[in-house]
C-alpha cells in the first residue's frame, strides 16, 4: 500500500495518473494547500520543501521500513524501478525518458507557474514579468511540440512513459495560461491521445475534495509569504 500526500494540483496529477496507470493500491492523504496543511511538521517530515505531492510506500522493494519519497520526478522514477514499467529498460530509452523528465522539473513547470503566478495570481500586474514568463513559456511549447514531431508518437519515443505523464498535466494549463494548442499541432495530437487514457482519466479525478476559498490567507499560504516566514525556524 502507498499513501499519497496529495492536492489536485498539475504536480499532484502526475503521481495520481502514475499510480492509476501501475494499477497500485493506494490511500489519498488530503494536503490542503490553501489552509496551510503543507507546512505542518508531520507533512514537512515526508516533504522538507513543502511542496506537494509525497508517498509512503509500505512495501518497499527491499523488504525494509516504510519509506518516503518526495520531488514528483523523484517519485516516477521511483514508482517506475518499482515496477518495471513506463521505464525503459535499455540504455538508451531510460536516458531519453529521464532527460525529458528533468527538462519538465526545471523547466516546463517552473516556467508555466511563473506564467501563471504573474498572470493570473499575482495582485500586482508586471507587464515584464508577464512577458519574460510568457515567452518562456511559449519557447517551452514549441520545443515539446518540436520533439513530438520528431517521434510522431509520445515525448521520448514510440512508447508512453513518465515523460509523458510527468508534462501532460502542467499542458493542461494551456487555455487558463492563454494558450491555444491549435499553434501546436504535434502537442494537439498527443494531449488528445493522452488524456483519453482511462487511467488519466481516473487520476485526474482523484482527490476532488472541496478547496478553501482563494482569500488573503490562502494568497500567503501558496504564493510564497508564509514560506517566506518559516525560513530560519528550527
Amino acid at each position: 500500500m502507498i499513501d499519497l500526500h496529495y492536492a489536485p494540483t498539475p504536480n499532484g496529477w502526475k503521481i495520481s495518473i502514475m499510480l492509476e496507470e501501475l494499477g497500485l493500491p493506494y490511500t489519498v492523504i488530503p494536503v490542503n494547500i490553501r489552509a496551510g496543511e503543507q507546512f505542518k511538521p508531520e507533512f514537512l517530515s515526508l516533504s522538507p520543501n513543502n511542496r506537494i505531492p509525497a508517498i509512503v510506500d509500505h512495501a518497499p522493494a527491499d523488504g525494509g521500513a516504510p519509506f518516503s519519497v518526495f520531488e514528483t520526478g523523484a517519485i516516477l522514477i521511483y514508482l517506475a524501478e518499482k515496477t518495471g514499467r513506463f521505464l525503459p529498460a535499455d540504455l538508451r530509452g531510460r536516458s531519453h525518458a529521464a532527460q525529458w523528465v528533468m527538462w519538465q522539473m526545471s523547466g516546463l513547470g517552473p516556467m508555466l507557474g511563473q506564467h501563471g503566478h504573474f498572470a493570473l495570481y499575482a495582485q500586482e500586474k508586471i507587464p515584464y514579468a508577464i512577458e519574460r514568463y510568457r515567452d518562456e513559456a511559449a519557447r517551452l511549447y514549441r520545443v515539446l511540440d518540436t520533439q513530438l514531431g520528431k517521434t510522431g508518437a509520445y515525448i521520448a519515443g514510440t512508447e508512453y512513459t513518465i515523460a509523458d505523464i510527468a508534462c501532460f498535466p502542467w499542458t493542461m494549463t494551456h487555455k487558463a495560461q492563454g494558450f491555444t494548442l491549435d499553434d501546436y499541432p504535434n502537442i494537439k495530437r498527443w494531449y488528445a491521445v493522452v488524456r483519453a487514457r482511462p487511467q488519466v482519466q481516473a487520476g485526474l479525478a482523484i482527490g476532488k475534495f472541496v478547496k478553501e476559498p482563494f482569500d488573503e490567507e490562502a494568497r500567503r499560504n501558496m504564493l510564497g509569504a508564509k514560506a517566506k516566514e518559516m525560513v530560519g525556524r528550527k
